[in-house]
């Protein structure tokens, strides 16, 4: 898939392709900034977003980096990061 930004929205289409969804939460609502475990993922669930989103996308996300990216507002801005370099090469 050739994008030149990731957005919020296709974060919430790979999760939920990934690992589905809790039914406590809504990711319609305001999620940027909340922490991924208080959405109801975990490491695992985080895992498999991780290696679709760098299949889909044609990158490469550093683990220590990755594991940083709290929030889907870190982990957007980190695939974009990425995604940037990449145009920039």
């Amino acid at each position: 898939m050739s994008a030149t930004t990731f957005t919020l929205h296709d974060l919430k289409r790979i999760l939920l392709d990934a690992a589905g969804t809790d039914e406590n939460v809504d990711l319609d609502g305001d999620i940027t900034d909340l922490d991924f475990q208080d959405l109801g993922y975990e490491s695992l669930a985080l895992l498999e977003t991780a290696g679709r989103i760098e299949r889909l996308y044609g990158i490469s996300l550093d683990e220590e980096a990755f594991a940083g990216a709290d929030t889907p507002r870190a982990l957007i801005d980190l695939v974009n990061a990425h995604l940037s370099a990449g145009r920039a090469a």
